[in-house]
């Protein structure tokens, strides 16, 4: 009887126990729980904050970068392509041909270019010894068609001075063609960059009006953009024509003075011979 009663007060401890344990695990279970619940929801929170940072970041990028002024290259390139490649390449290509004609035009005038005083003091002190092998080597060392002139003059000095004044005559003329030369393809891209830009604002023109047909309605938005986009390659071309023309007056003006020189050079070095002539 007694291990009976000693049973069941271990059964009724061991229940009691049990039953206070279920009692404190209840809400255990429900703070995990709530705090699940919080975190998943704080997350959340967290994410859509998130997203709405990065979202205003990107508005306010996109706006700062509306406000920002557009680079020279920027917009030279966003009307390039508003004016439709086809008709602002063969524009472009006059452009830079004609820049690297002028180019190579200003490298062959400079080279061409000589201290003209220094050249005939060196000549004459060589023709008052009589030395004109040497009077022709100094000729010889010396860059530029003046020099160039000198010898074929020298060259000629023992058939007289009136081949002497031929041949300077000559050559000359042939050193002037040398110093105009390409001018005529620089005039050339001059005169049909402008073309081209009529010929791209004309065609424009046409199409504005077949997208006025279209619409069935003169829209001032349809004829406003139609109007800009065709007269884009007029501008383009003018500013070519204008930058070329620039550049070919100072190569006219660059030759006009190395000719002048020739022909003052020509003189003196004509009296020079004359003077010393034995």
């Amino acid at each position: 009887m007694k291990k009976v009663i000693a049973l069941l007060s271990i059964a009724g401890l061991l229940a009691f126990s049990n039953f206070n344990g279920l009692r404190a695990g209840e809400p255990t279970d429900a703070a995990e729980a709530t705090e699940q619940v919080t975190d998943s929801t704080a997350a959340t929170a967290d994410s859509t904050v998130a997203v709405a940072e990065e979202e205003a970041m990107v508005e306010t990028t996109e706006e700062a970068e509306e406000a920002a002024p557009l680079t020279f290259h920027q917009v030279l390139k966003q009307k390039y392509i508003e004016g439709g490649a086809g008709w602002m390449t063969p524009i472009l290509v006059c452009l830079l041909i004609g820049l690297a004609l002028v180019i190579e035009r200003v490298l062959y005038l400079n080279l061409a270019t000589t201290n003209v005083e220094k050249l005939l003091a060196a000549i004459e002190e060589k023709v008052k010894k009589g030395d004109y092998n040497g009077a022709k080597e100094v000729c010889r060392e010396t860059r530029g068609p003046v020099a160039s002139i000198f010898y074929q003059g020298l060259d000629r000095i023992d058939e007289g001075l009136e081949n002497v004044e031929k041949a300077i005559t000559s050559y000359g003329g042939v050193q002037m063609g040398r110093l105009e030369s390409n001018l005529s393809w620089i005039a050339l891209f001059i005169a049909i960059a402008p073309m081209f830009g009529f010929l791209g604002t004309v065609v424009g023109m046409v199409q504005a009006f077949d997208d006025i047909e279209k619409a069935g309605d003169i829209s001032p938005t349809v004829v406003a953009g139609g109007m800009k986009l065709a007269l884009i390659t007029t501008v383009f071309g003018l500013i070519c024509g204008l930058i070329l023309q620039i550049c070919y007056n100072y190569l006219i003006s660059k030759i006009e003075g190395l000719v002048n020189t020739m022909e003052d050079s020509s003189i003196t070095f004509m009296d020079i011979l004359i003077k010393n002539r034995k």
